[in-house]
């Protein structure tokens, strides 16, 4: 991707060295300005991004909340904000991207590449919901989407217990002991990023950042890894080192995170769009109202043809954590079968309809999905019990009509009026 302009770097010393990297990766133009001025650049450029060449000094308060507030209330696509960070420092913009001076600056440039494409994702969904709905104002929020987000964190070391207690504290988690058993999960959900812990040897971290960066659904995912073993990879835009602090990984690699869980959302609800609304941006399942409208379509061609039509709710008792409802589906919707269809309901529990499936085949189906939900959901903060999906279902007989299949399930059709 090439770097088009204009690039706005924040310096309160001359920041050569940054301008000439960026030039030389085809960033034009590039204008430099101090903390005082930021917000008033940005105001008046309308950069595609904005960089901060060092975290010292910092900058006061009243210059801090007014380039804050310039950033979360501009129009348009959303502007990446790289820092360089020295040290155990950290940048004072809570989601800016921190890229180690020590880091090659081929690093640098490839994260800001990144965060551009995810810009251009942003720009797109954007032109998309105006063509599609032109007087609704559809606003994808950045901000607060680290609710949802959900890191892998693999290790088995003494530093370990403590990464995942700083990650916990942030994001959803799903821990690992092994390689194997990250690569399960890699491939069975959707991963906003990857912590890498100690524990391992260099070779095995080699050998599994040599999995990720070619691997293309990988290669833009954040990586953190702690240690001091001296391996990396030039595929992997995202990755993140630092050396012995666990506590500073976590902080390190959350606004990476967050941008993965952006760009994840973002790509959801194209999806929506492209199906005039019918997909929830949210869980990547259909709408309440599309399925409803397409379960009464399924059962009326059922009755007509004869076909075979099952209907399974998976509820999840006891659990009301958001975060662990709409975990379980999102993960639904990576499992199912490309000829069934479901939603997520008000109460979390979720309504599938198997087609062309009769009753004993989808035991075999809703026992399948009920197995993976069980091993790899996220329990709510600080509840270890397991999560047991209870599946109940009901095939389609030749009485029925669509209000007393789902009955047999425990809900009722919603349908929409007219």
């Amino acid at each position: 991707m090439a770097m088009l302009g204009p690039m706005v770097v924040v310096a309160e010393a001359p920041a050569a060295d940054l301008v000439d990297i960026l030039g030389r990766a085809g960033a034009f133009p590039i204008v430099e300005t101090k903390f005082a001025d930021a917000a008033a650049a940005v105001t008046e450029i309308q950069p595609a991004a904005l960089l901060i060449a060092d975290t010292a000094p910092e900058p006061t308060d009243q210059h801090l909340k007014a380039l804050l507030k310039i950033i979360e209330n501009r129009g348009g696509p959303f502007m990446p904000v790289l820092a360089r960070v020295d040290g155990p420092g950290m940048v004072a913009i809570p989601y800016a991207l921190p890229i180690a001076v020590s880091e090659p600056e081929e690093r640098l440039v490839a994260c800001l590449k990144s965060a551009l494409r995810v810009r251009s994702q942003h720009a797109a969904v954007i032109r998309r919901a105006h063509s599609v709905e032109p007087a609704k104002n559809r606003n994808v929020p950045f901000t607060d989407l680290i609710a949802h987000a959900t890191v892998l964190c693999i290790g088995r070391g003494r530093n370990y217990p403590a990464l995942t207690t700083a990650i916990a504290e942030r994001v959803g988690l799903i821990g690992a002991m092994s390689v194997e058993t990250a690569g399960r999960y890699l491939n069975a959900r959707e991963i906003d990023g990857i912590a890498i812990g100690d524990g391992f040897s260099p070779r095995v971290v080699e050998a599994l950042l040599t999995v990720l960066g070619e691997d293309v659904r990988f290669r833009d995912l954040p990586v953190g890894l702690l240690g001091r073993a001296s391996v990396d990879d030039d595929r992997l835009a995202n990755l993140v080192r630092v050396e012995s602090d666990p506590v500073l990984l976590a902080e390190r690699l959350i606004p990476f995170v967050r941008l993965q869980a952006f760009e994840s959302r973002l790509q959801r609800t194209l999806k929506s769009l492209d199906s005039e609304g019918m997909v929830d941006p949210e869980t990547g399942l259909l709408g309440r109202e599309a399925f409803w409208r397409d379960l009464d379509r399924a059962v009326q061609q059922a009755e007509e043809d004869g076909g075979a039509l099952t209907v399974a709710r998976f509820s999840f008792e006891d659990i009301n954590d958001a975060r662990c409802s709409i975990d379980a589906a999102r993960l639904f919707s990576r499992l199912m079968r490309n000829i069934d269809f479901a939603c997520r309901e008000q109460d979390g529990s979720i309504i599938a309809a198997f087609t062309e499936t009769d009753l004993r085949n989808a035991h075999v189906v809703a026992r399948r999905i009920a197995g993976i939900l069980r091993n790899t959901m996220m329990s709510p903060d600080l509840d270890r019990r397991t999560i047991k999906p209870t599946v109940t279902l009901a095939t389609l007989k030749p009485t029925d009509n669509l209000s007393t299949l789902v009955a047999r399930v425990g809900t009722y059709p919603k349908l929409a009026a007219g």
